[in-house]
């Protein structure tokens, strides 16, 4: 068990919260009672995303949002939205950064402000949001105004009704132009969900204030390409209404990757022995990349990336063991480190990084032959072709048809990826 999940037991019993949940519906649980558990509210309290939620909650389907500055509410909520996109539904523009910037470097991104500075000094903000003479005005953490909303019962699929007044808030950037008002929300790792929250009270603080029309943008940043979502609230009243109206992907160095340059790694890379590791079962190739960038510069405990980075504990094991499948990460009893492999690999310039990422994947001889029949079919294999062709490179510990079945879907995956790379 995690602190937080110990934490939360122990509140649950001491406060007799499922009691109250029951009759009630919900339990409004304040910081003194925190801090009578030797707890700190805010580093109990929040959780963005949906996987670092306390065991209590995720077993019995419940949620916590604040409602004042000092007290929280509980209660089977839907807090959380799902990122649905097709991160490959879109081309990647590629911005320049200003040369005369000396005081931020585009190629050394390790923080959200970082992120949100690159992408609004290279035009990325103005391109997206469509909106001219754009200016840099709020950011930081600030108070609520007092607002009603209602908000799903995930257990009874009505709708109730929360009051708000005062709520802390943090805003990592705002930003006005000539019609517009943006709120940004930035990470820099990849997640399944986000908790709307982070959009919503600050939508409703601001929609109050000012006349222009309010947009509320999520940016994550990974690997050198900011992933830009626009999401709108249809009832602003409505904390679930909020539907994608645009994404689009960017890059600061534009990579020049042809079908030539694939080719080329399928001719010259030579094939590794399949280590004695289970196949990977991790079908995000971009979380992959993302786990690296995040043990840059620290090793971290297996926990720590469950609990700080959007993933779950089997998503953890599965990229953990996914990276070290491909030589990526060492890890240890008590930590997960990269690899010299992999810190050379992070160090290369864009382009360069990318093919050699792609070279790790088609080292592996299911890989390389699958894409090579990508090249020969000219469109992706189908989940049997797939299959058939893993049954002929001895893979480790992939014997049931529903295990080659699980297994094809990382195939396809990864090949989609380095198909991604190629421009048009």
């Amino acid at each position: 068990m995690t602190k937080s999940d110990k934490f939360w037991k122990e509140a649950f019993e001491r406060y007799n919260i499922f009691d109250c949940i029951s009759k009630d519906g919900q339990f409004e649980i304040t910081a003194a009672q925190i801090k009578n558990l030797r707890a700190e509210p805010r580093l109990v309290t929040k959780f963005d995303n949906m996987s670092q939620l306390p065991k209590v909650f995720t077993e019995n389907k419940l949620a916590i949002l604040p409602i004042t500055r000092s007290s929280y509410i509980i209660a089977p909520l839907e807090v959380y939205a799902k990122f649905t996109e097709d991160i490959y539904s879109s081309n990647i523009k590629n911005m320049e950064f200003p040369e005369n910037i000396q005081s931020l470097n585009p190629n050394n991104i390790t923080s959200e402000a970082a992120a949100i500075s690159c992408a609004y000094l290279s035009g990325i903000l103005e391109d997206f949001i469509g909106d001219v003479e754009l200016k840099p005005t709020v950011s930081g953490r600030m108070s609520s105004n007092e607002f009603s909303f209602d908000i799903a019962d995930c257990k009874t699929n009505k709708k109730v009704e929360l009051n708000v007044i005062g709520s802390q808030l943090e805003i990592d950037g705002g930003y006005e132009g000539a019609e517009s008002f943006t709120i940004i929300e930035a990470k820099n790792n990849i997640a399944d969900d986000f908790i709307v929250r982070q959009l919503y009270y600050p939508l409703r603080l601001w929609n109050k204030k000012i006349n222009k029309k309010i947009k509320t943008i999520f940016l994550v940043y990974t690997n050198n390409i900011f992933y830009l979502y626009e999401y709108e609230f249809k009832d602003v009243n409505d904390y679930n209404s909020l539907t994608l109206k645009k994404f689009q992907r960017y890059n600061l160095a534009k990579l020049d990757i042809a079908i030539s340059d694939i080719k080329d790694l399928i001719e010259t890379t030579q094939i590794t022995q399949e280590p004695n590791i289970p196949f990977p079962q991790a079908d995000s190739f971009e979380r992959v990349i993302n786990l690296c960038e995040l043990l840059l510069n620290v090793g971290l405990s297996k926990q720590d990336i469950t609990s700080n980075y959007g993933f779950d504990r089997r998503q953890t094991d599965y990229y953990v063991s996914a990276a070290k499948y491909l030589g990526l990460i060492e890890e240890s009893k008590d930590a997960v480190m990269l690899s010299e492999k992999a810190k050379k690999i992070l160090s290369s310039n864009v382009h360069d990084k990318q093919l050699q990422f792609a070279k790790a994947i088609i080292s592996h001889r299911v890989f390389k032959d699958v894409l090579i029949k990508y090249f020969e079919s000219a469109k992706p294999l189908s989940k049997e072709e797939i299959v058939a062709i893993m049954k002929k490179c001895d893979l480790y510990k992939v014997a049931s048809p529903s295990t080659y079945n699980r297994r094809s879907s990382t195939i396809s995956s990864w090949i989609n990826w380095i198909i991604s790379l190629v421009n048009n």
